[in-house]
């Protein structure tokens, strides 16, 4: 039997497996029965950043810890917390930032100004770099007429 062949039945059995082990999945089912708490949550847990992924919310990461929270959530949401009591209660056990945007106060200046602190330092060491870099070369005499002629004369045998 040729190489094709074998690919080729391996693939087909490979697509077979597949399909036999689909067949019995089931649509994944609402976790609560009332899709008001399922719209509430979703809208409080996009406005809360994952702490395992940080650069998603609760609502779209499938890290476990997001999904205890996300449950969490959903429980005040059915003892009839209201939005601001449960964001309250998240702030106050994972700190501010757990909020996308917190609120600027002293204790959040570095994750509202830190980024912008950073750029200016770094456009700051890149002017002072370059200064010192014009600098030197000011230093350095011009070159004289026989170190023009010896360059040029390297630069044609080169060609």
């Amino acid at each position: 039997m040729n190489m094709t062949r074998r690919w080729g039945r391996l693939l087909w059995a490979g697509l077979m497996l597949g399909c036999i082990a689909t067949a019995g999945a089931e649509e994944a089912k609402p976790l609560a029965q009332d899709p008001a708490v399922e719209k509430r949550l979703l809208d409080i847990s996009s406005e809360m950043r994952c702490l395992v992924c940080q650069n998603e919310t609760i609502a779209a990461s499938q890290a476990d810890l997001a999904k205890d929270l996300r449950e969490e959530i959903r429980e005040q949401i059915i003892k009839g917390k209201t939005d601001k009591e449960i964001t309250d209660y998240m702030v106050a056990r994972y700190g501010d930032f757990i909020r996308y945007r917190p609120p600027v106060k002293p204790t959040t200046w570095a994750l509202w100004f830190g980024p912008f602190l950073l750029l200016l330092g770094a456009v700051a060491l890149l002017v002072n770099t370059l200064k010192k870099h014009v600098a030197r070369r000011s230093d350095e005499p011009p070159l004289s007429v026989d170190e023009k002629q010896k360059i040029e004369a390297l630069l044609r045998d080169q060609i």
